[in-house]
């Protein structure tokens, strides 16, 4: 079958378009024809060899698919062992999910692991609760974007976003926030206050780590909480004094979403629920950025230069 594979680390450059055996289906996995595949910065790492664990060389990437199992059910599934970007993947049975009617192949990828993510941190991390107001980096991001508006269907009562363009700005208006700020670290915490009628947020989620941490943790209100789940600004994550955190009663936590998946309900029911409002018009996965299979190497490139918006997806079939 033609699949996208990876000899030797590297960049973009490293994904090839080869003939590789197709897998064999075993106990508890299922084979599906795989007609789209999504893209996420997990891969970049993957590709690059700074991943941990680290892949084993040759490897085909790729965790998210959608497409059809033998008996004709269209699913979507994630399985953190790669070999999505092919025509054909194995995909572990607990995994997959059937896909309901009304919603596309790339909007059921954008709801694996962006889609999770933002449930998990509105959902789990932040605690969030009725009415409170939320400021959203990365708005017009793969989790940004869905989390602003998960933010208002879970009951915030205020939801600002944040995005470093008037591009992206506009775009996280017409997707439901209340207003928009430039993410900039300089002047963001008085930019977040002045959108919030002069108070602090409760909640801030943040993916850029260094300079947006400190700038998020001086936009809070009184026992306000600040979410962490990536660092894409790669300039780390500031060291927090738990004393200036004492004053306001504030909290920092950091997400990553493979663990949240394991846990009780952590998996199944949030994607089902999240298919269920993509299905009924609630909720608008992004889905601008496709490429075709043999143009992985593309879409990657435009991935780390920040050239997408919302979910970047290899249509294979």
């Amino acid at each position: 079958m033609r699949a996208i594979q990876v000899t030797r680390h590297g960049g973009p450059e490293a994904l090839k378009v080869a003939e590789v055996d197709a897998p064999v289906p075993t106990e508890g996995r299922l084979l599906v024809a795989v007609t789209a595949a999504g893209v996420n910065f997990a891969d970049v790492s993957r590709i690059a060899g700074t991943y941990s664990p680290a892949v084993e060389l040759p490897f085909v990437p790729g965790s998210e698919v959608v497409g059809h199992t033998a008996d004709g059910r269209r699913v979507v599934g994630l399985s953190f062992g790669g070999g999505g970007f092919a025509e054909q993947a194995l995909v572990p049975a607990d995994s997959a999910v059937e896909v309901p009617d009304g919603v596309s192949d790339e909007q059921a990828l954008a709801l694996l692991v962006q889609g999770l993510t933002a449930w998990h941190l509105l959902r789990g991390s932040a605690r969030l609760r009725d009415g409170e107001s939320v400021a959203v980096n990365a708005a017009a991001g793969g989790v940004g974007s869905l989390a602003v508006q998960l933010a208002r269907e879970f009951g915030a009562g205020r939801v600002i976003a944040a995005a470093s363009t008037s591009d992206k700005r506009r775009l996280a208006l017409d997707l439901g926030a209340d207003a928009t700020v430039d993410s900039a670290p300089g002047g963001y915490a008085d930019r977040i206050r002045q959108a919030n009628g002069d108070q602090g947020v409760d909640v801030v989620l943040d993916a850029n780590g260094g300079p947006a941490i400190t700038a998020g943790l001086d936009a809070l209100a009184q026992f306000g909480r600040l979410v962490s789940y990536g660092d894409a600004a790669h300039q780390g994550r500031p060291s927090i004094d738990p004393g200036a955190l004492a004053e306001r009663n504030l909290s920092v936590s950091g997400f990553w979403l493979r663990p949240a998946l394991g846990l009780p309900f952590g998996y199944r029911e949030p994607l089902v629920e999240l298919l269920g409002l993509t299905a009924q018009g609630r909720l608008r996965p992004l889905t601008a950025s496709r490429y075709p299979l043999v143009e992985a190497g593309r879409a990657f490139a435009d991935l780390t230069a920040r050239r997408t918006t919302g979910k970047v997806v290899l249509l294979v079939a």
